[in-house]
């Protein structure tokens, strides 16, 4: 799976974005990863840092939609960009607590 296409959508690629995406591939790097993730994201002017969340809830919104092929991946993808919004941003941009699926 492409997941830098995925956080890029159709916006510049940033480099935090290569970060995520090692974790999206594996996911154990992801304790690891958290800690720096969060401290780059630290560095990023405000217009820069909007596009590093659009690109999670990309990733978010792409989980959801693709969820019925792959439901492990979609999980991982969902649990890692959940992850790393909430430790960045404090909470979700969209938050699914009152999401009813179908």
């Amino acid at each position: 799976m492409d997941y830098l296409k995925i956080l890029c959508g159709r916006e510049e690629h940033i480099p935090l974005y290569d970060q995520v995406a090692a974790c999206l591939e594996d996911i154990t790097l992801l304790p690891d990863m958290i800690e720096p993730i969060f401290r780059e994201a630290g560095t990023l002017n405000e217009q820069l840092i909007d596009k590093f969340r659009f690109g999670l809830l990309r990733v978010q919104i792409y989980s959801e939609v693709y969820r019925n092929m792959d439901l492990e991946e979609s999980q991982k993808m969902r649990y890692v960009s959940e992850l790393i919004e909430r430790a960045i941003f404090g909470g979700l941009f969209i938050d699914r607590e009152g999401y009813v699926p179908e």
